[in-house]
């Protein structure tokens, strides 16, 4: 999960994380139903976090699907934002781990010792790379987006919000990458459409841009 661990420690409010993530990948060939535990708490804490930290109120008993869809909402995206439309699909898949490990769990209503044998082979590799890789990017990319959400950036000592023109080296890097829009007798750049339609996107691929610029230096 080398994408994650970059991004606790990029924000090392997160650290506690480690935890989780050391039980991810140290259980995941020997009893993935403990990776399985472990992952669907991972996406619990982070969700629960933002949502403390955003005064959203969340219940006792709430599922995993809810929980992540109250994080989104925390951090400002709404139901119609397409990335809502795609977390709520991977929140689904969150479900579905937590149903997953009911199955292959070792109390789950108890087993022979023929199926306590034979359970962890329940799922193939390719599924359990799939469903780890899936909580690592939910998990980056609530993390990123709840971290660059209050658009404050430190230049040196002095922290400062990025605006249009003051961007000009990365407007120009998304302009070439993804050109410019006709519509009618108006036209826009592809990096004006992003600043006015979805801010809190042009500062994720501002800060994106950036880190990649100081990592050429």
């Amino acid at each position: 999960m080398e994408k994650l661990r970059k991004a606790i420690e990029q924000y090392g409010r997160w650290s506690e994380l480690t935890t989780y993530m050391n039980r991810i990948e140290g259980d995941i060939h020997i009893d993935f139903s403990r990776s399985l535990e472990n992952a669907k708490a991972l996406l619990e804490t982070i969700s629960k976090e933002i949502c403390r930290t955003k005064s959203v109120e969340v219940d006792n008993n709430i599922n995993l699907n809810a929980l992540l869809k109250k994080a989104f909402k925390a951090i400002g995206y709404t139901g119609s934002t397409l990335v809502t439309q795609v977390s709520s699909a991977l929140a689904t898949i969150g479900q579905l781990m937590g149903e997953l490990r009911n199955e292959i769990g070792p109390s789950s209503h108890g087993k022979s010792l023929e199926e306590l044998k034979e359970r962890n082979h329940k799922v193939d590799e390719l599924t359990k790379e799939f469903l780890i890789d899936t909580t690592e990017s939910i998990a980056c990319f609530l993390i990123k987006t709840f971290e660059n959400e209050n658009q404050i950036f430190k230049h040196g000592t002095v922290e400062s919000k990025p605006s249009y023109i003051e961007n000009e080296d990365f407007n120009e890097y998304w302009d070439n990458v993804y050109g410019e829009f006709e519509m009618g007798n108006y036209s826009y750049t592809a990096s004006e459409i992003l600043f006015r339609v979805d801010y809190p996107a042009y500062i994720i691929e501002y800060k994106v841009f950036i880190e990649d610029e100081e990592g050429e230096e």
